[in-house]
This record gives C-alpha cells, sequence and structure tokens, in this order.
C-alpha cells in the first residue's frame, strides 16, 4: 500500500489517466440502474479527488482546485443518497470548470520547462482526457437547459445519457468523427466546434512541443 501511495504522489497523472480510463469501461454498466446512479456519483467523487491530486503536482493554486471540487463533492454525495439527477446540472457545471481548470494547470506543467519527466508524458493523455470530460459535463449542462439539443439513435427530443455525451467529446475533441450523436441545435453546435478547435490547438501546441524536446533530447550526443 505504502508503494501505491509512494507512485500516486510520484505520478498523480498516471493515477488520474487510469482512472479515467478506468471509468470508460465502468460507466456502461452503471448507466440505467439504480445502485448503477450511487455508484456513478461515488466514482465521480473518486476521480475530483485524482484532478485535485494532480492540480497540486502542478504550479496552479491548490486551493482554487479544492474551491471547486468541495461543493461538486457535496452535490454528487447528495445524488449517490437520493438517487436522482435533480442536481446534475449543477454538479456537472462545477465539475467542467475544475476539469478545464486541472486541464490548464497540467497544460502550464508540461510547458513549464524543457525537460520531459515520465510524469508529464502520462499528463499528455490525462490532460486529454479532462478536456474531454470536460466538454462531456458541458454538453450535459446545455442539455438541461436546452432538452433536444444532441440527436442520435434514440431520435431527436430525448435526452442523451453520460456515455453518449462523452462519446461525443471525445471523437469531436480527437477530430475522429465517428459519432452517431450530433448537435442540432445552433448553441449545442457551437460548443462542438469549440471543442474541435481545442483538440486541434492541443495536438499542435502541447504535444508537439513535447514530442520535439523528446526529439531534440535523443539527438544530443552522449
Amino acid at each position: 500500500m505504502s508503494a501505491v501511495l509512494a507512485f500516486a504522489r510520484r505520478q498523480p497523472s498516471a493515477i488520474l489517466l487510469a482512472a479515467q480510463l478506468g471509468g470508460l469501461l465502468l460507466y456502461p454498466f452503471m448507466e440505467n440502474r439504480e445502485v448503477g446512479r450511487s455508484l456513478f456519483s461515488a466514482f465521480g467523487i473518486l476521480v475530483l479527488a485524482l484532478v485535485v491530486l494532480a492540480v497540486r503536482s502542478s504550479p496552479a493554486l491548490t486551493w482554487i482546485g479544492v474551491a471547486l471540487g468541495a461543493p461538486a463533492t457535496v452535490l454528487l454525495v447528495i445524488q449517490a443518497i437520493t438517487r436522482t439527477d435533480t442536481l446534475l446540472p449543477y454538479s456537472s457545471a462545477l465539475e467542467a470548470v475544475l476539469y478545464f481548470y486541472a486541464a490548464g494547470a497540467l497544460i502550464a506543467y508540461m510547458v513549464g520547462d524543457h525537460e520531459v519527466t515520465r510524469d508529464e508524458l502520462y499528463a499528455v493523455g490525462a490532460t486529454f482526457t479532462l478536456v474531454a470530460w470536460g466538454f462531456a459535463y458541458v454538453f450535459t449542462v446545455v442539455q438541461a437547459v436546452a432538452p433536444g439539443t444532441f440527436a442520435g439513435a434514440g431520435g431527436p427530443g430525448t435526452d442523451r445519457t453520460w456515455m453518449e455525451l462523452l462519446f461525443l467529446s471525445f471523437t469531436t475533441l480527437s477530430s475522429t468523427g465517428l459519432s452517431d450523436v450530433v448537435p442540432v441545435r445552433p448553441f449545442g453546435r457551437a460548443v462542438v466546434m469549440i471543442e474541435q478547435i481545442a483538440g486541434v490547438a492541443y495536438v499542435a501546441m502541447v504535444v508537439s512541443r513535447l514530442v520535439g524536446l523528446m526529439v531534440v533530447r535523443g539527438a544530443r550526443p552522449r
């Protein structure tokens, strides 16, 4: 156990990335079930804690992460106890802000020096998933404010599930365009276009920089 905690302190981005990738496999089993709602909220609390831990390892101010994560955690606890989605738009809004803030903190961490560490490589993946999760939470809020914004296999007018919105976010951010969920209202399309720009900018400005630094390091005479 001590070895795991030591690894988490040294490589917080790796733990966060592993938890989020694990969530992708667990979410399908949590949806549309009464117990799954509570498990979904509990898992969200765990990920929030890991996000704050990742922020602590970056140049960002930790108290901002805590200030954003604490109320979101309270709302998730209430949802887990009551097993209702009444507070979902509010918790999603807070989580979206926290995820974007954490992503910005990790980007600052990655570009803060000219040496590429192992944790910074994990941060590349963790930042991508943070942004994808953040936009999925934004889609949740948009859907709550304007039902029917997103259309999919369930037909127009039907609220999309969390996995559908997360799938839309990942396919948009990665520019694969494979999603069968599409925005059908102007504001929803505007948010999706912003995510497309964010995905292209992340690869062009952050990932390419780290790749260039690794190439330069590999070309140095030993």
